[in-house]
């Protein structure tokens, strides 16, 4: 490797996740409705196959504002428990609201690292991760942790997104932002929302962390909305790594990004609405 490669500042990068969702998480749960029929399917997949029962004991990384530990808790009913942790301070807070105006006093939330966390082996029943393990930097060391705090024969499932081809509503922005910000490849080790989703990438991380049949399965995962125009907005406000990769833009070329965004996105308009095409990973294992 060239000697003059920049390399990635792990430490650096997860104060920025949790400013950014500290920032962004009110309009993550404001947008919950369509994020929620989005994810709905791959969300359903996940926890059937962690197999959650009544009264057993759930914990849930990278909780964001309330999904999936809430329909965890509808499975794990008053008996269980449902433990939902994010890096973000603010984003649990959301969390905990949501989990109590829906009446499920079984949820605790708590701030936390999802590649260290500070709890007790063996304590957990299944451990659940929609679209969070992608933007950790150490993806092994996490399944490692949540490895750790598995009870024999429990169960992780996670969601990730697949691959950038798969993956319209993400990559379209993401190469004209790319590009328009002048910013660099990559670098090796970078998280991101498509880098565990190539050919058997997610299958050997588990295996790393020490489980030894992982199953993994694609699942489609279409964006509907109005318009393009729509879906500018949500993408404005809740998908903050967009913001970030333009945050040293004037705000006037900012604009310009986003309005060339939207163009290109009406490509996927038609009569009946706005349809990008997306696809999630879900993949599961016992300790």
């Amino acid at each position: 490797m060239d000697a003059q490669q920049p390399s990635f500042d792990a430490a650096k990068y997860k104060n920025a996740q949790r400013e950014q969702w500290n920032k962004d998480g009110a309009a993550w749960r404001r947008w919950n409705p369509v994020l929620d029929r989005w994810y709905g399917e791959a969300t359903r997949e996940m926890l059937d196959l962690a197999r959650i029962r009544s009264g057993q004991r759930i914990l849930d990384i990278a909780a964001g504002a309330g999904e999936p530990a809430v329909s965890a808790a509808e499975r794990v009913g008053p008996d269980g428990y449902v433990l939902a942790t994010d890096i973000s301070e603010g984003i649990v807070e959301l969390a905990r609201q949501v989990a109590r105006e829906r009446g499920f006093e079984q949820v605790e939330t708590r701030a936390m690292d999802g590649e260290k966390l500070d709890l007790p082996d063996a304590s957990f029943d299944a451990v659940l991760c929609r679209l969070g393990l992608m933007y950790m930097p150490a993806p092994v060391t996490a399944l490692r942790e949540w490895r750790r705090a598995l009870r024999p024969g429990g169960r992780v499932a996670v969601v990730v997104f697949s691959t950038p081809e798969r993956n319209d509503w993400g990559a379209v922005p993401v190469s004209i932002i790319r590009r328009r910000a002048q910013l660099p490849p990559p670098v090796p080790g970078q998280p991101g929302p498509f880098s565990l989703g190539g050919q058997g990438v997610l299958e050997g991380v588990f295996r790393q962390a020490g489980f030894a049949d992982p199953e993994v399965r694609a699942v489609p995962a279409p964006l509907r909305m109005a318009s393009a125009a729509e879906y500018v907005q949500l993408a404005r406000e809740a998908f903050g790594a967009f913001n970030a990769m333009m945050a040293h833009l004037p705000p006037d070329e900012r604009e310009s990004v986003w309005d060339e965004v939207e163009r290109s996105m009406r490509s996927f308009e038609s009569q009946g609405g706005f349809e990008v095409p997306g696809e999630c990973l879900v993949a599961s294992a016992a300790k």
